[in-house]
């Protein structure tokens, strides 16, 4: 029975150690990104001791991580009733609450998860910090709050240095956070992911060059670690959206990394995910459209895939497939639904609206995707910035009631980046749109709109020329003859103080005259002297001006 008695122990002193070890696997195995190997671990620890609560709370928070939290809380749940490390569950379903917005149970959550913890005890504050940081409205000040008690209980802490760094970064303390990376790494050289943080703010403060030997050193010390490269592809694809004369070698540079990073890591559904997300921010549509239909035959239900599909076949120019895909993903009423969701459900369908002989309109269909896109940008403001090539593929097909409808949505937003061009299309699809041969009378409202949209160019711009000429013109289909010469005036001076060279432009040129005649014009009725001195303008420019040489034969 002794011999019996010391066998038992012994194993069960074994399989303890084992478990820590495949813990520690697992925890290097989620550093380094690899969540299915992690998952894995996990697993078979869970399967062998059903009652460690540290295992069940680590799979959980793998689960958060890939953003499913139905399963992230059944371990959580299950975690609870184990034996070692069972409270850190309680900081898993904090992390919940907190996602749905509810900060008191998720505080009374994480008090049972501290509660008793002995003086020089780190880890509950650690995960507590990262819960904080990790929900969907990260909480810096709050993790910054709970990391400075762990530092007190143990300053020399690697893990605690490092969730610093990512506090401090979080809250946009530089200067904190690259010393609580250095200090970090300094306590803990196997910390690879604080050295790696320190290109991260180079990166951020847009010093890419010393990001990448920062990164390079992270290589230096451990080529296989998967996310130094994909930090090198999100800083090449920065970097080349910052420096346009590289920007496709960079961006080329930025897919070969993300590649990279795939291979070390796994090619899970959810890496193939967060791939996907990177091939939208780099535009690579074809790549994207690839990727989802492997994802597709990972998992043909994840309504997920539905949107990488609808985003890929919109802009690789299939609208039917676009429309099916986006609107399976809108209506499972489960999914998050993003604005950029219907602002690709909406472009599709506009798309879609349009003829073979790119000139007819399905007005119906149209309309509904404007009404797609109205919504986006009702969700999402900053979408407007992403409505001037639509509404300039449309211009430029002469569809100008259609890429004023476009224009119209883009101009609700004065922070757009577009704001000014958007304005000056606005303005001119809505008076091409009325001085069509088939107009029998303009349209006031439209025109209306139109003068005020130069206007906003004006106000923005106030040397942007063109914006006057086709002000007065406006104006002058609106009858308004005062404003119509204002700004025909306005055009003639902003031209001339740019000097002898932009007046000898032959396009320019026709447009002074323009001005000049269609002022005269004006003045003929009630001032004719002045009448007399612009025809007289157009001739010292143009001597054989037919209708300046007969309207002054008139007035004289």
């Amino acid at each position: 029975m002794n011999k019996f008695k010391i066998f038992s122990v012994a194993l069960l002193a074994s399989v303890t150690v084992s478990q820590a070890q495949d813990l520690n696997q697992a925890k290097k195995a989620i550093d380094a990104e690899q969540f299915d190997s992690a998952k894995s671990i996990l697993k078979s620890i869970i399967n062998t001791k059903p009652s460690n609560g540290k295992a069940a709370f680590l799979l959980g928070n793998v689960y958060l991580t890939q953003n499913v939290s139905d399963s992230a809380k059944i371990y959580f749940q299950k975690g609870l009733s184990g034996t070692e490390g069972a409270k850190l569950n309680y900081i898993g379903l904090g992390q919940l609450d907190l996602d749905n917005g509810n900060v008191v149970a998720a505080q009374a959550n994480f008090a049972l998860a501290s509660k008793d913890v002995k003086k020089k005890d780190v880890e509950e504050y650690i995960y507590i910090a990262k819960a904080y940081m990790a929900a969907n409205k990260p909480d810096y000040k709050s993790a910054l709050s709970v990391l400075s008690r762990a530092k007190i209980n143990n300053p020399q802490d690697g893990q605690v240095l490092l969730e610093l760094g990512n506090a401090f970064y979080g809250d946009k303390n530089q200067n904190e956070a690259y010393v609580a990376y250095r200090d970090a790494f300094q306590a803990d050289p196997t910390l690879i992911r604080a050295k790696m943080q320190l290109g991260v703010l180079l990166k951020g403060a847009k010093a890419y060059t010393e990001a990448v030997k920062a990164y390079d050193n992270v290589i230096a010390t451990n080529a296989n670690y998967g996310p130094v490269y994909r930090e090198l592809a999100e800083t090449y694809y920065l970097w080349g959206r910052n420096e346009p004369s590289k920007s496709k070698e960079y961006l080329q540079k930025a897919l070969n990394y993300y590649e990279k990073y795939m291979s070390l890591t796994d090619y899970s559904l959810a890496s193939r995910m967060r791939h996907a997300d990177f091939l939208i921010l780099a535009g690579d549509y074809k790549a994207l459209e690839i990727e989802a239909n492997k994802m597709k035959e990972l998992d043909k239900v994840n309504p997920r895939i539905l949107r990488y599909l609808g985003f890929a076949a919109y802009e690789n120019g299939n609208a039917d497939v676009a429309i099916q895909s986006l609107e399976s993903f809108i209506a499972t009423p489960t999914n998050k639904v993003l604005a950029v969701d219907y602002q690709y459900l909406g472009f599709a369908k506009i798309k879609k609206s349009i003829g073979a002989d790119g000139k007819t309109i399905d007005p119906v269909l149209f309309n509904k995707g404007i009404l797609d896109v109205k919504k986006a940008v009702e969700m999402e403001i900053t979408i407007t910035n992403n409505l001037a090539d639509l509404g300039k593929s449309l211009y430029e097909q002469k569809l100008f009631k259609e890429a004023s409808a476009i224009y119209e949505i883009a101009v609700t937003n004065k922070e757009s980046r577009n704001y000014l061009l958007d304005n000056f299309y606005l303005g001119n699809s809505l008076y091409y749109d009325n001085t069509r041969k088939d107009v029998v009378k303009p349209d006031p409202i439209a025109l209306q709109k139109a003068d005020i949209a130069f206007g906003n160019v004006i106000e923005a711009s106030p040397a942007t020329q063109d914006a006057y000429i086709f002000r007065a013109r406006t104006n002058r289909l609106l009858e308004k003859d005062d404003m119509m010469v204002k700004y025909y005036e306005d055009y003639i001076k902003v031209v001339t103080e740019k000097g002898p060279e932009e007046l000898e432009k032959k396009a320019v040129k026709a447009k002074v005259i323009e001005s000049y005649n269609n002022s005269a014009a004006s003045y003929a009725n009630t001032n004719k002297a002045k009448a007399i001195e612009y025809f007289s303008k157009t001739l010292a420019l143009d001597p054989t001006n037919e209708y300046a040489t007969k309207s002054l034969q008139t007035l004289k």
